[in-house]
């Protein structure tokens, strides 16, 4: 059916993480300084985890001077045969997308954002027929519509939803692990927004990093710890991969982060 999200995530662009990850933009979540070892260790746990489950893993160098490089969903949104490339919210981040702009041009056409607007692909979330696009810190309206229009010439509609500001992007507190299926935290998002799904599971507020989940139809990969969560999807009937992820959620990093999904 055309415009029906892939969940087969046949192959992800990613990022080694930068050596200077430690100055990595954070505002929600941090505690401590973030170690670049054990942030390496688990970036290679995750990629093991992808290629379990079938995915491809492309993997580009570090960026000099970009400690949030890693983070390639933020780069790129991609459509049938189209990637769009945003201006990144935080202004620090902006030089990342040539790069992998460069390399998708190899496969996509490229739609470049116009200036002002702004969008972070942590703030689309594929569900079903449809994007639900977050407008958030990073995401503004002109960019959201930006991305509208271009999703809709590819037969994919678009859904807007305000992000508060008690979060980074809508994937840090939401995902849709398969069809008809919204995972969401307390606290943060209203349940009229999510009225469309067919399911809707949500997350305790204390483990809402939780909800932000990869998945392969029933089978999913979440961040470890969190017990309650852990317990809903498998009432849920998911099966699950659990990975360690305290580093990079000390800069606001979760699941989706590491990854563009390109296939």
């Amino acid at each position: 059916m055309p415009g029906v999200f892939d969940r087969a995530r046949k192959r992800a662009l990613t990022r080694e993480v930068s050596p200077d990850f430690s100055n990595a933009v954070s505002n929600f979540f941090n505690t401590r300084v973030p170690d670049y070892e054990a942030a390496r260790g688990s970036q290679e746990a995750y990629f093991t985890a992808l290629r379990a489950h079938g995915t491809e893993v492309v993997t580009l160098p570090a960026l000099d001077g970009f400690p949030d490089c890693s983070f390639t969903e933020d780069t790129a949104v991609i459509l049938d045969g189209m990637a769009v490339i945003p201006n990144l919210g935080h202004p620090s981040r902006r030089g990342e997308v040539e790069s992998i702009s460069n390399f998708l041009a190899e496969d996509f056409e490229i739609v470049n954002m116009p200036t002002g607007a702004t969008l972070d692909g942590g703030d689309v979330v594929y569900y079903d027929d449809f994007l639900l696009v977050g407008i958030s810190t990073r995401t503004n309206r002109d960019g959201a519509t930006f991305l509208a229009k271009h999703s809709r010439e590819t037969g994919i509609d678009v859904r807007l939803i305000d992000v508060p500001k008690s979060t980074l992007h809508l994937t840090t507190v939401c995902s849709s692990p398969r069809p008809g299926t919204i995972i969401a935290a307390e606290g943060h998002l209203r349940e009229s927004d999510l009225s469309f799904a067919e399911e809707l599971i949500w997350i305790p507020e204390e483990e809402g990093y939780a909800a932000n989940t990869i998945s392969y139809g029933n089978r999913i990969i979440m961040a470890d710890g969190y017990k309650r969560a852990r317990k809903l999807m498998l009432d849920a009937g998911f099966t699950i991969t659990s990975l360690e992820m305290e580093e990079f959620r000390e800069v606001d990093a979760s699941l989706t982060c590491l990854s563009v999904f390109i296939g």
